[in-house]
């Protein structure tokens, strides 16, 4: 009686830990999913700010009309909602502060 409740539970066991695996690569694939969504989502928002842009440089002018040429400068944000166009060397002067910022705090 001893060794048949053993192998019971041992079976018993086994099953859990099917449904457990079962349920597990449900979840997976449920993830992979939402995964490729997003990937999908980030791509498309990746490539309408890279079209917005493209739109915005196109439209600027320098002091004497000129274009003002994107691989010179940026747009930058500020915290405080304000836009700038400043050029590349101050934007990557500025992501060096804001590092040792970040890696200070």
């Amino acid at each position: 009686v001893a060794a048949q409740n053993c192998r019971k539970r041992k079976l018993n066991a086994i099953l859990n830990l099917e449904e457990d695996v079962c349920n597990l690569q449900t979840q997976k694939e449920s993830l992979k999913k939402e995964h490729s969504q997003c990937s999908r989502s980030i791509s498309q928002m990746k490539q309408k700010l890279n079209n917005l842009y493209q739109d915005i440089f196109s439209r600027l002018r320098d002091d004497q009309g000129r274009p003002v040429n994107p691989c010179h400068y940026v747009i930058h944000c500020s915290s405080e909602d304000t836009v700038l166009i400043i050029p590349k060397h101050l934007a990557k002067a500025e992501e060096k502060q804001d590092s040792k910022k970040d890696a200070a705090n």
